[in-house]
């Protein structure tokens, strides 16, 4: 099914599709409005399918589907299905081919909760444990190093502090980005996140979902993670700038633990905003978008690679699946 607009490969296209994905190992998660789908290949070069159809939790609660709420409940929610998803492509790539005695803790953690509920443990643990690195690299880290750095400086000025630690976190981010695209299984993992791009652009340009239209497509994307990652982290310094500055805050700010504090108590209001903008950004395109997207579609050099053909069929049946019964069902 194609989208009621179109447009020629060389145009930039008038409908944009709130379809997004994820890679995986060896696969993409492709979520639609309706449905969301895992396409994995596995070692024998066979396609696994994982489909379902989509429980939003706005649905139930409405209130959480509201501007500014909705997208810390969204964020939360995608790093869930995100960490179900990586684990289920895990399982067609397992590091010991040979099966393992489960250790007696396992043993008794199954027993205990079963193996439905050990599974949600062990994703709960996962996404905690990845919230917690997040907050460790990109918060706690940026504020002991400006800190330590600054207290040689006692009278350095708030908006230097505020200015040196923001650029602290866009080296680490940056270093961190370099690193894991040079590494070889995460190189190919982000060839599956450039055909991910690479189908969702062939299908908002009307064409055929075929992999000589799509291997045609960029393979950077406006609506990126890796572009929300970026935003966030500017809207943080910017967000710490107003906040550190408001008097009574101003005179502790200084405190590194104090800040680091401050910084979690914001992090919530950040990721709404930030949300909020990518949304803006993926509706919109004039000069206005391009600046503000610019910088991340940058990033994207070390998070999107070209695919292979194979990446590309994987990347093109997810997004089949995921295509509204409605056309334009799926435009923003």
């Amino acid at each position: 099914m194609k989208p009621e607009k179109h447009c020629e490969p060389s145009q930039d296209c008038a409908f944009r599709t709130t379809i997004g994905g994820q890679a995986l190992i060896e696969g993409i998660l492709m979520r639609g409005p309706e449905k969301q789908a895992i396409v994995v290949r596995n070692q024998e070069g066979e396609l696994e399918v994982k489909e379902q159809k989509l429980k939003l939790i706005k649905d139930r609660y409405p209130i959480l589907g509201v501007p500014f709420i909705r997208g810390v409940v969204n964020f939360l929610a995608s790093l869930v299905e995100g960490v179900k998803a990586l684990m289920w492509s895990a399982e067609f790539y397992p590091d010991d081919q040979e099966e393992e005695t489960p250790s007696k803790f396992e043993q008794w953690l199954e027993k205990r909760f079963g193996s439905e509920g050990l599974m949600k443990w062990i994703i709960g643990i996962a996404v905690a444990a990845g919230i917690a690195f997040a907050i460790a690299l990109f918060i706690i880290l940026p504020t002991l190093f400006t800190s330590g750095l600054l207290y040689f400086f006692p009278d350095a000025p708030m908006w230097l502090r505020n200015l040196l630690e923001g650029v602290v976190k866009l080296v680490i981010f940056f270093c961190y980005l370099y690193f894991c695209s040079r590494l070889k299984d995460i190189h190919r993992t982000f060839q599956y996140h450039g055909a991910e791009h690479k189908t969702i652009f062939c299908y908002e340009r009307g064409l055929e979902l075929t992999v000589e239209n799509a291997r045609k497509m960029p393979r950077h994307h406006p609506r990126c993670g890796t572009s929300f990652l970026f935003v966030v982290i500017v809207v943080a310094v910017l967000a710490s700038c107003v906040v550190f500055a408001l008097p009574g805050i101003r005179d502790v700010a200084a405190n590194p633990l104090v800040r680091i504090l401050l910084h979690l108590v914001l992090l919530p209001i950040v990721v709404a905003i930030t949300y909020e903008i990518n949304r803006f950004i993926g509706r919109h395109d004039n000069p206005v978008t391009r600046v503000l997207s610019a910088p991340g579609m940058w990033m994207q050099n070390f998070t999107t690679f070209e695919p292979d053909d194979s990446m590309l069929e994987v990347a093109i049946h997810a997004l089949k699946i995921v295509l509204p019964q409605k056309a334009g069902a799926d435009a923003w």
